[in-house]
């Protein structure tokens, strides 16, 4: 693994980097000094570690929650036809019905 120094409010920090991801890792490293700065700034917080929790949360609330996939089963039935779709939903309703209304089946 390869290690690339990074500056962080104006301290060098060397961080393990895997091949190919220099300019990742010194893009997020841009954005980690960016929000701590920017909180050092307004000047109410002084603790280095106190600017880098609120950093942390800022960044990670900013990150878009991940889309789940779509499980095979989903994919299958959204490549229905329509009327068989219909039919399908159809058969759903009904199962779950039958299932809600005899506590008895299993």
């Amino acid at each position: 693994m390869k290690q690339l120094e990074v500056q962080i409010m104006g301290q060098s920090y060397l961080l393990g980097c895997p091949e190919g991801g220099e300019a990742r890792l010194r893009q997020v490293a841009s954005r980690v000094d960016e929000a701590m700065c920017k909180i050092r700034e307004a000047g109410k917080v002084r603790s280095r570690d106190r600017i880098a929790v609120l950093a942390a949360l800022n960044l990670a609330f900013d990150t878009p929650e991940p889309v789940a996939a779509p499980t095979p089963d989903l994919l299958a039935f959204a490549a229905l036809p329509t009327d068989e779709s219909n039919k399908f939903k159809q058969l759903l309703q009904r199962l779950d019905a039958a299932l809600t209304s005899d506590d008895q089946l299993l």
